[in-house]
């Protein structure tokens, strides 16, 4: 896969939105289930949402109601949308991508072969 790139990270109150932005470049999002990660310092990754290659998406049950997963297929582009947010978001968010096979993409992270660099969210009280 192509370079992984996340943006949109920044710092907001509790209860205040923001929206991640993961850039895929020079493959085709039907050929790929992509993920979102989350991880604080001494954690492991956790894994947030996805979309997979036939469109379809879902979210951790941990932030089901509050959290969205989107795309742009013209700008082959993947977003989470984050509502609600909470202290306990704070974290490092990731993209990550691997190849789809047809089924629900994988949460564990070392099922996913490239990452980006990471975007960080830092929610206030």
């Amino acid at each position: 896969v192509g370079m992984l790139s996340e943006s949109g990270g920044g710092s907001v109150q509790a209860g205040g939105s923001l929206r991640l932005s993961c850039s895929v470049s020079r493959y085709d999002f039907s050929s790929l289930c992509i993920s979102w990660f989350r991880q604080t310092p001494g954690k492991e990754r956790e894994w947030v949402g996805a979309r997979a290659g036939d469109g379809s998406t879902h979210v951790a049950v941990s932030v089901k109601g509050r959290f969205t997963v989107s795309q742009d297929n013209a700008e082959n582009t993947l977003y989470l949308e984050m509502n609600s947010l909470k202290p306990e978001d704070t974290a490092t968010y990731y993209c990550a991508a691997r190849g789809f096979d047809g089924n629900i993409c994988p949460t564990p992270m070392i099922d996913y072969n490239y990452w980006g660099p990471g975007t960080q969210v830092a929610v206030s009280s």
